[in-house]
């Protein structure tokens, strides 16, 4: 298939930029969308129900709009403000599990990005990652040897996602991995996209241990695409702010949980 104006794009990237389209101006009209694409109405139709699972955007009466919870994971800038103490003070609690010559992973969550703040301070350390607001972060800091893991650049995650990235994340192997997720669900993990999971997953799986950092607005939201258990983790590291009911519902559940305190 091919734009309109004869550049070759596959079905994933026309989605992509759909999604982009309709985060950028809140909503988009189908006809629009098919005489840009140079794809037939129906075909965007097909997009935007495959947009829709996944959390992006909201099907209204001739076109779609966007979701107030997917304008807040596309922006880095407003992720790092949302629930910013909650995620701090995880950090810093998550952060006491590193030790000097260790190989630390980071996902690309702004959770992860928090615990990278604080990780010059415990250097000598490698560090393995596919955000690229951690590369920016701890670039050029002495005893830090950091690990970019590429492939896909996609700029609303501000990350290298995809198979590429998961290939190269399985040739490394790391002593302890930070990461987070979009939303919990009955006790899983889960994520709007395939492609952020294939890195995720990647990650757990040549790790030697698993950190999970989950302020309590995770148990607020939704998402489609099921990454693994809670219980997959050695140590899920929670807020303050995480009712009392839901932190006896975890660890009933088998879950290894530490609260951040205040």
């Amino acid at each position: 298939m091919a734009e309109a104006g004869g550049t070759p794009v596959s079905q994933q990237e026309r989605r992509e930029q759909i999604r982009s389209e309709v985060l950028a101006s809140g909503f988009v009209r189908i006809e629009e969308l098919a005489t840009k694409h140079g794809v037939s109405g129906m075909t965007i139709h097909r997009d935007l129900d495959v947009l829709e699972e996944q959390g992006w955007l909201r099907k209204v009466r001739g076109g779609a709009t966007s979701t107030p919870t997917a304008l807040l994971e596309t922006s880095v800038r407003a992720r790092i403000a949302d629930a910013a103490e909650e995620k701090a003070r995880i950090a810093e609690h998550a952060a006491r599990l590193v030790s000097p010559g260790q190989v630390v992973a980071l996902d690309d969550s702004t959770s992860a990005l928090a615990v990278a703040e604080r990780l010059p301070a415990l250097a000598p350390l490698t560090v393995v990652t596919n955000f690229l607001s951690v590369i920016n972060l701890l670039s050029g800091e002495p005893g830090l040897h950091l690990i970019g893991l590429g492939g896909d650049y996609q700029p609303s995650y501000d990350a290298f996602l995809g198979l590429h990235t998961a290939t190269m994340a399985r040739t490394l192997r790391s002593d302890v991995l930070f990461m987070s997720t979009t939303a919990v669900v009955g006790g899983h993990c889960l994520h709007r996209s395939q492609e952020t999971i294939q890195v995720k997953r990647a990650l757990m799986d040549t790790t030697g241990k698993r950190v999970l950092l989950l302020d309590h607005s995770k148990f607020d939201r939704r998402a489609v695409h099921e990454l693994a258990p809670l219980t997959e983790f050695d140590l899920v590291v929670v807020d303050a702010g995480t009712p009392a009911a839901r932190l006896e519902e975890l660890r009933s559940a088998g879950v290894a949980l530490e609260v951040a305190e205040r």
